[in-house]
């Protein structure tokens, strides 16, 4: 009888996988202004020379993510303004 393999322990630090869905799951919970901040300081933090290319290209993401959360936003306000400007439509 085979004895059974013992169970790995996951490590303390979550995978970089783990941690995309993260920050993405909290980008979408953020308010227009937070993540136009967001996306300011990450846009500020691109322009900067002592970027590695991989911190680059994570960063990029994330801004890209802020700047969608900024234009969804602002469509559902826009939505928001067309329902109240027309009822019945």
């Amino acid at each position: 009888m085979a004895e059974p393999k013992p169970k790995r322990r996951r490590s303390a630090t979550k995978s970089a996988a783990d941690q995309g869905t993260e920050w993405q799951e909290e980008v979408e919970q953020l308010s227009f202004n937070e993540a136009r901040t967001a996306l300011e300081l990450a846009m500020a933090k691109l322009q900067s020379n002592d970027l590695e290319v991989e911190e680059m290209a994570t960063l990029y993401r994330r801004a890209e993510a802020y700047a969608n959360r900024c234009s969804a936003v602002l469509e559902s306000v826009e939505q928001d303004v067309i329902q109240w400007d027309n009822p019945s439509a």
